[in-house]
């Protein structure tokens, strides 16, 4: 018998990842909505989330990539400084501070934050 020729034609590779665990839902908090991250969202296909002030990059991606299934190209991480504030004239506050990840998701995947 002659040896098969291998075909040209390849078919796309499905990735695969595996269920997201209670640590990953710990570690994303939750979405930031703002009309800058909602543009962020639509032109640049990046996403904005609160995440936990000890979580790493690595964390962050892999907790990403379970949690809502797509492949992940960057994660930039940020600390967002707490704010003193008054209310009314009066009574002085703090707006907490906390540790936010713009994570740059794979040309061609998308992400429905607001499904049911």
């Amino acid at each position: 018998m002659a040896p098969r020729k291998k075909s040209k034609t390849r078919t796309k590779k499905e990735i695969r990842f595996p269920k997201a665990t209670e640590k990953d839902f710990s570690v994303i908090v939750k979405p930031i909505i703002t009309e800058k991250t909602m543009a962020l969202m639509q032109n640049e296909n990046k996403v904005t989330v609160k995440v936990l002030p000890s979580a790493t990059k690595i964390e962050i991606k892999l907790a990403f990539e379970r949690i809502f299934q797509v492949k992940v190209d960057d994660v930039k991480v940020a600390n967002q400084r707490a704010k003193e504030t008054t209310r009314g004239t009066r009574y002085p506050g703090r707006i907490p501070g906390y540790k936010k990840a713009i994570v740059t998701v794979a040309e061609g995947e998308a992400i429905d934050l607001f499904r049911e």
